[in-house]
Formats: C-alpha cells, structure tokens, sequence
C-alpha cells in the first residue's frame, strides 16, 4: 500500500462536505478473500500498537483483587474490586452496560476465574474480555499504570466467524494527516502478515470518517 494513496484518501475525506460539529474518528476497514476464517489456522485476532495513538483517549475498567487495588484506581477510569463481583453478578442489565462503557477490561492474574465466571457472559461476546496478548491480564505484584499507557495506542484486528472483514479507529480528524497514514500502514502490515496468503487475503480496503462514505485506498477496488 501506497502512503501517497492514504494521505489523498485523507485529504479527500477531511474536506468541508464532510465536517461535522464533532471531531471524527478515522477508521480502517478491510474486506477479506480466499479464507477460511472458521478454520483455527486461519483465524485473525491481533493487537497492533499504533505509532501516533487514536487520537482520543481509551477508557479503561480494571477487575481487580485488594492487591492491585491502589494502582488501578490511579491510572483505570473505574476499578471494580473483587468484594464487588457478586453484588454484580446478579445484575444482568448494569453487567450489559458495562460490556458497552469501556474500550478494554484489566483483570487480576489470580482472579481470572472469578472475573470470567462473573463477567465473561457479558464481555466475551462483544470481544472485551481481558486478553494476556494485551497486557491486560496483570499478575498480583504487577505495575497497572504501563499497561494503561500501551493500551491507549492499542488497537485490536479480530474477524469474527461470520463476517470476512476488519475494522479499527487509527486517528481523528483533528490528527496531523501524515501521523494518520503512518498509523494505516502500520494496521495493514500487521493484519496483511497475520493471513494465510498476506495481500491475497486482501479484497478491498476503505478509510472512511465516522460519518462519511468508505473510500477506497490501496489500489483495490
């Protein structure tokens, strides 16, 4: 993929018809072909660690024991503590809420049970779970706060049996557009070398605003 193509792309995208009274989010989308994503090799699921960030800041949950208590309430925008899991367990719809109101979940490495048995049902369907290839499963004498800071450049490329495609935020409107177009080469890379076949993989590719039209970008149409 040419970087000249993506800053065109976002050029395009950032002109008058297209501005909002909000500050919109970029988002990389691919369509995937020739694989077979029910197929356990074949299955794409990949942190990448954007270079110039989202953009926006990421909100944060940490479902932790007393041990790492302290850390996580000074660095994760809510702390739920381990005391609090089974007042909460019974409580579908404020568990539904929560799946929806933050970007990642910290958990406590020794606690893991428990944090699945009461919030698994809720998060691991919307893909929210706390994952160790984040860094967002912590071991009791771990440090939370550098997780938080990687995780605000984090990004996760996940294509779920049912769909052949990918999608993720790489900036906002408001971000330099070179810093844009270094962080979609760095997303494609990543998800070109985790398929089968890299590039043959790829179908289509599109970046669009939040409330813009998909343009096409890469040469791919």
């Amino acid at each position: 993929m040419d970087k000249k193509e993506i800053l065109e792309a976002i050029k395009e995208l950032k002109k008058e018809d297209h501005k909002k009274n909000f500050s919109q989010s970029f988002d990389f989308q691919v369509k995937l072909q020739n694989i077979d994503v029910k197929k356990q090799e074949n299955k794409v699921d990949v942190f990448v660690d954007l270079p110039h960030g989202r953009g926006r800041k990421v909100s944060i949950c940490a479902l932790v024991g007393g041990t790492l208590y302290n850390d996580a309430k000074a660095n994760c925008d809510r702390t739920i503590v381990q005391d609090e899991f089974k007042a909460m367990g019974g409580n579908a719809k404020e568990l539904k809420k929560l799946a929806r109101s933050y970007d990642f979940f910290i958990a406590q490495a020794d606690i893991m049970g428990l944090v699945a048995g009461t919030f698994g049902r809720f998060l691991g369907p919307k893909g929210r779970m706390p994952n160790p290839k984040a860094g967002c499963v912590v071991a009791p004498k771990g440090s939370i706060k550098p997780v938080v800071e990687k995780l605000q450049n984090t990004v996760r490329l996940v294509v779920k049996n049912n769909e052949l495609g990918v999608k993720c935020a790489v900036g906002t409107e408001k971000m330099d557009d070179e810093k844009v177009a270094e962080n979609v080469l760095v997303v494609y890379n990543a998800l070109m070398n985790s398929l089968p076949q890299h590039e043959q993989n790829i179908k289509n590719v599109y970046l669009k605003l939040t409330m813009s039209k998909p343009l096409s970008i890469g040469g791919k149409k």
